[in-house]
This record gives structure tokens, sequence and C-alpha cells, in this order.
């Protein structure tokens, strides 16, 4: 047994605990295997708490949006992860998307000077059969380590495939066509990149999305479905013609300012970087091999001559039946010394990963004091999180969820459709004050 609390895993949510445990008092080992001569699918760098996907943590509106609720929660406790995605912030309407090589940096470097945590660069293969842990790693997880956590769970972990978008270099977009500007002018008005499609262009675009060759599966990843908030953008195309101009391609509260209209379908891209050199296309998860990424993108108005930093690829992502195996502290039913944490509990996204890495770093540092850990009201997000985690969904049907006005209880009194998320807001902030 050791005297410091070990957490595998050092992504979003592993950083997030081991931050919360040595902002405590509480020494911790942290291992991430990055860094020690293995890699993943989906990781390009061995910073702490990098980001695969989108650089986006989504809405940051605390009043009307479960996620921006979350994150003023987050920030509310000391949540490492929000304070270096604040400090590399960049332009994204009302989100709160950040330079991701900053962002990780700016991470590692908090982690890797606090006096309380010792990083060890070493893979992780079996679950320790005593000692305090927390596993954090992720819906990368290891092979071998997976195998352990299904001898402990005796169940399978279930799965799905995750997506990622392309990232282009800024000055390869043709700006005579493409414009800035934010849906309906939000956030600085002028945070996008717009590449407007008319009705032939984008026809077209559909079907080369439909025809282009694909990534081909495994044996093994032929029944993993895909989770419907990182969906391929050829899988929406499937789904039919006017789906995407309903979903990442939709038109509507952008004008062209060649024409005055709303195009009939918009391609839009993100600043991914504090420099503003790169920048990723919304929505843009694909499958498609790269070749074919590359010809059929660049037949978008505007991205004619796109330099691509980064194409689009596809992993497959893992999680345990957390409802089934793990008890309202997130331990592990079954081996209570054991703790899970981040996207491997099911949970989905950026936030919602690092704000259960926050309450298992908090409930271990009650532990570890010899205290009872109180439970996060229900009102507030982190605990209609929690609670959707560890019990609030069915064990026979669970999928991943991101947060959301559904999980939280509903309002005791009657109120306006339009007043409501004010008023959920309003009560979890005084619910988090009166918890913290």
């Amino acid at each position: 047994m050791t005297d410091k609390i070990e957490i595998i895993g050092g992504g979003l949510a592993g950083s997030e605990a081991a931050w919360q445990l040595a902002e405590a008092g509480v020494p911790v080992r942290l291992f991430e295997m990055r860094g020690s001569g293995e890699g993943t699918p989906a990781h390009q760098t061995d910073h702490l708490a990098e980001l695969v996907c989108s650089n986006s943590f989504r809405s940051d509106d605390a009043e009307r949006n479960a996620v921006g609720l979350l994150h003023a929660e987050m920030r509310a406790l000391g949540s490492l992860i929000l304070r270096e995605a604040d400090r590399h912030r960049v332009p994204a309407g009302s989100a709160l998307a950040v330079d991701r090589d900053g962002f990780s940096a700016g991470v590692t470097a908090a982690l890797a000077a606090h006096p309380n945590i010792e990083i060890v660069r070493r893979r992780v293969d079996v679950l320790p059969e005593s000692g305090a842990t927390i596993v954090a790693t992720g819906p990368l997880t290891a092979a071998r380590l997976a195998e352990s956590i299904g001898a402990h769970t005796g169940a399978n972990a279930l799965a799905f495939f995750d997506a990622i978008a392309p990232i282009i270099h800024r000055d390869s977009i043709d700006m005579s066509v493409a414009w800035f500007q934010s849906r309906w002018n939000k956030g600085d008005g002028k945070d996008y990149i717009n590449c407007p499609l008319d009705r032939d262009q984008y026809a077209a675009f559909h079907q080369g999305l439909i025809d282009g060759e694909k990534t081909a599966f495994k044996e093994w990843e032929r029944d993993t479905p895909y989770f419907d908030g990182c969906m391929p953008i050829e899988v929406m195309a499937e789904r039919g013609f006017d789906t995407l101009r309903f979903g990442p391609m939709k038109p509507v509260g952008l004008d062209d300012p060649r024409t005055g209209r709303w195009p009939y379908a918009v391609v839009q891209l993100r600043q991914d970087n504090a420099l503003g050199t790169l920048w990723n296309i919304v929505g843009f998860q694909t499958k498609l091999k790269h070749a074919e990424q590359v010809r059929l993108f660049r037949t978008i108005p505007g991205l004619e001559n796109a330099e691509f930093a980064r194409l689009g690829g596809l992993h497959r992502n893992t999680f345990i039946n957390a409802p089934a195996l793990l008890d309202p502290w997130l331990r592990l039913e079954s081996h209570p010394h054991i703790r899970f944490a981040g996207q491997i509990t099911g949970c989905e996204g950026y936030v919602e990963s690092a704000a259960i890495g926050l309450l298992a770093g908090r409930f271990a540092c009650a532990e570890a004091e010899g205290r009872d850990a109180a439970l996060p009201p229900r009102e507030t997000a982190l605990g209609a999180l929690l609670g959707h985690i560890t019990g609030g969904a069915d064990a026979a049907t669970y999928q991943p969820m991101n947060v959301n006005f559904g999980l939280f209880p509903p309002l005791d009194e009657r109120a306006r459709k339009a007043d409501r998320k004010g008023l959920i807001a309003a009560r979890a902030r005084a619910a988090l004050s009166a918890w913290a």
C-alpha cells in the first residue's frame, strides 16, 4: 500500500483529480503512459490533458446552457482545467474554445510544478489490489488495463466510435469567398470563418460524402455504435439530403456579404490556436480516408487551396456500465478502493470528463482525511451529472451523455418555458454555495 493516492491516466479527468487532491494537501502519484514510448491512436503529444477532438468546451453561458453552468460550478471549486481554459481562450462566439497546445502545456506545467504531485510516465496494465486509486484512463484505455477492468467488474466494457475533425492553415483559406461572422453575430460577432455553398455545390458535396472511400473497420469493431454527439459527417449525410443543412452546415443567421442573404448551406471554421493560424472545420468529424478528405474538402468554396495541419480520423472509445458498477461516490462496488473518473464512466465531453475527475478527487480527499464526503446536490450541474452516471441512468441501455437540463430535478414552482433555464441555473447556484 502506498501513502499516495494513485491516479491512472493523465487526461482531463486524471489531471483535474490530481489537482484537487494536491491543492488539499493530499500527495498524488499520477501515471501517464504517453511520454514513455507509448501512444494512442488519437493523441499527438505527451502533454497531460491533451485535447484530441475539438478545441471547444462548448457554451460558456451559465444562465441558459447546462454545460455553461457546469463551467461556472467548476470555476467556483478551483478547477485547474477551467483555469487553464480561461487563460488560453480563443474567439468562439459564446463558446469557450482554447488554443489546444497552450492549454495542455499549461495544465502539464501546473501539475509538474506542484509539490504534492509525482508524475510517472509508465503504462499501468493491471488494477491494484489495494491502495486508494482513481482510474481515469479515458475512452482510449490500453488493451491490457481494459482486460483487468473487465476481470474486476465481471462485465464487458461498452464501446462506441469517436471521430476527429480536420484542421486547416488560416492562410490557405480564400477570404474573397469566405467571411468572418458568428451566427446571429453572437460573441464578438466575427469568431467563425464561413464558407457558403449554393444548392448545386451542396448536392455535389453531399453525394461526395456518401460515395467517398471510408476507413475500413477491424473485425472486432464492426458492431461498435457511434455516439450521436460526435457522428462522422458522412454518416450524417447518409441519413438524408437535408440532415447536414439542419446540423453542422446550417446557414441560419449567417448573411453572405456578397448577397446579403443566407446561403443554401455553410461550412464553418473555428479558431484552433491563439495565433489564429489554425482553424478546425466545425462538426466535420470523419472516417473518410485522408486522400479522399483532401479531394472532397477542397471542393468547398473558399477551401479550394486548403492546406491541412491535421486530417480527420476515427478511433474506438470504451466506457464501463457505470450505473451498474459504481456507488454514488464513484467507487467500484466490488472493489471500493478503486474509483473511476472521466469519460470511461460514460460521461461525454471535455467538461463533463473533467467535472467527474474533480468530484473523484474531492471524494478521495475526504476519504483520505477520514471525513464523510457529501454528494453535490442534484440541483447542481455537478450533482445532476454525477447522479445520472451512478444510478440515474438505466443500466440496461446506458450510453454516453453530455450534461443537459433534462438531468436536473424539475422545478417545484410553475414557470414559463422561457424562464425555466434561468430558474434552474439560479437554483443550482444557491445549492452549490450551500454544499461548497
